[in-house]
């Protein structure tokens, strides 16, 4: 009997045709509810949505035998990707179908901010002419700053060069050496990509670095007269505060494609002439929907064979003997990496993951990559699995190592990542426990990391603890558990403390003033 595939979104006719000409066969059933979902889904070996459909731990649970998860698009987020991996189920995207489309919707809200297009097509639509009252501005010669290079940013960068137009950027995450090869100037601040650019164009990801990143002080530290164009995620440019500087004249134009709640028919910058919006267009061309029909549904087709699926984004199943050895130190390994991208700024240049005792000698292709998925899942919206763990590396520079030991000590196995100059160590107390941290930053502990920790390195004198544990008494938070690691030889000592709640920045601010501290990091898991 042929494989089952169920469709519950939009694709393009000849996606639907190229699975039926392999062989599947394809049910299409359009805006199905949630309950109807749960119950069809047991007889599909694969399920393909868009945006529309909510694959989540009910639906997964419930398709005892679904091999793989395709969304026809970039974004994920309505799909449970860890009841996904549980099951052993693959989710796959179609990442880059839709960038060109994108590129060319950033162009467009940039060329037809600076030269009021929307503005004199509605007065000639209304039988008037006013040319004089739509005088625009040229992009030759303006310097253009663009927030993220990915693969998007570097199109739209590309086609601003072609404009005579000067390209600076600020990305964190792209080398000098790709920077000079696309003749773009890179700056690490973010003031100094605001202060030089006419034109201020955002393609980040929506991350918690990054949501909010753009907000009354971002658009008072820009050129008066700037045009801001916004087609990354809804949330990171602050529509509010946007609006404001709008108003002020500080900002002469703006082109919004996205926005933080969709639909959107309404918010601060739909009442301003100067202000072109679209209701998130990047993707929707018929180009672009063709592509990713196909794309997804080749994708679909090679998870079903057992083929490589190159745009899996969780860790496709693994054989017993893998799981039994090293299956509980995957999601071990991404809340290393987690943590670690928490307590530095940038991405690491090499990696060093050292397996010890029962788990020495086994492959680590896995755990690497779920080390470089708690890096890279925290800095963007990148996904890293087995299958792209080699590329993403190289993109990033980073230079992944792994060796083995025998001797683990007191403990039957640990994995310990080096990234750069920081370290932090994870074991396993009973097979399937929470994974527990044993060293971190070279300090000896043993806790199992909450949701919400507070890490504290700072002098060993007395009375440290009672400072902290007052101030977080007066703010209303609780501790839940802590461990406290020294270093007699540098009379260091490390606290790693659990919380149950938020810590807001207020809170922070003042442990930092209350204490003379080397470090406070607010870890979130």
């Amino acid at each position: 009997m042929s494989k089952k595939i169920l469709v519950t979104d939009k694709i393009a006719p000849e996606a639907i045709a190229m699975l039926r000409d392999a062989g599947y066969q394809v049910d299409v059933r359009l805006e199905i509810s949630h309950e109807d979902l749960v119950k069809a889904i047991p007889g599909y070996h694969a399920l393909i949505v868009r945006s529309g459909t909510a694959v989540d731990r009910e639906v997964l649970t419930a398709a005892t035998k679904l091999r793989i998860v395709g969304r026809a698009g970039v974004s994920v987020d309505n799909i449970d990707l860890a009841a996904a991996t549980e099951r052993g189920i693959i989710v796959c995207n179609a990442p880059a179908s839709n960038i060109i489309s994108a590129a060319e919707q950033a162009f467009a809200l940039m060329l037809a901010a600076a030269r009021k297009i929307p503005q004199a097509h509605a007065s000639m639509k209304a039988h008037e002419w006013r040319r004089s009252d739509f005088e625009g501005v040229e992009l030759y010669g303006k310097t253009l700053g663009i927030f993220g290079l990915g693969r998007v940013g570097c199109l739209v960068a590309e086609r601003a060069r072609a404009f005579g137009m000067n390209v600076i950027a600020h990305d964190p995450f792209c080398s000098r050496a790709r920077a000079v090869d696309l003749g773009i100037t890179i700056f690490d601040e973010v003031e100094d990509v605001l202060s030089r650019a006419d034109v201020v164009s955002v393609h980040l990801p929506k991350t918690p670095d990054t949501y909010g990143m753009f907000g009354p002080n971002e658009f008072a530290a820009m050129k008066d007269g700037v045009i801001v164009i916004d087609t990354s995620r809804g949330g990171i440019v602050n529509a509010k505060s946007m609006a404001d500087f709008i108003a002020a004249g500080k900002i002469a134009a703006c082109g919004v494609d996205v926005w933080e709640e969709e639909p959107c028919t309404d918010s601060p910058l739909h009442g301003f002439d100067n202000v072109v919006i679209t209701p998130h267009l990047g993707a929707s061309t018929r180009e672009a929907q063709l592509r990713v029909g196909k794309m997804i549904a080749e994708y679909v087709m090679n998870g079903l064979e057992g083929s490589v699926v190159p745009s899996a984004l969780n860790l496709a199943p693994m054989p017993p003997e893998v799981v039994d050895a090293i299956g509980p130190y995957v999601p071990a390994c991404k809340l290393i990496g987690n943590t670690l991208a928490q307590l530095r700024s940038d991405i690491p240049t090499k990696l060093i993951l050292t397996t010890a005792g029962t788990i020495a000698g086994c492959n680590t292709d896995i755990l690497t990559a779920s080390v470089l998925d708690g890096i890279l899942s925290y800095k963007s919206s990148i996904r890293v699995t087995s299958v792209n763990v080699d590329s993403l590396a190289r993109r990033h520079g980073i230079r992944a190592e792994s060796q083995s030991t025998a001797d683990a000590g007191e403990y039957a196995s640990y994995v310990m990542v080096q990234a750069d100059d920081l370290a932090m160590a994870c074991t396993f107390t009973e097979a399937g426990m929470t994974p527990r941290i044993v060293s971190l930053l070279g300090y000896k502990i043993d806790i199992a990391p909450a949701k919400h920790s507070l890490i504290f390195e700072y002098e060993d004198r007395l009375g440290r603890i009672g400072i902290i544990g007052t101030i977080l008494g007066e703010e209303g938070i609780n501790i839940t558990t802590m461990q406290i690691g020294t270093k007699p030889e540098e009379q260091n000592a490390l606290v790693y403390m659990n919380v149950a709640q938020e810590v807001p920045q207020r809170v922070l601010e003042r442990l930092e003033h209350a204490m003379d501290m080397h470090n406070l990091w607010y870890i979130r898991l």
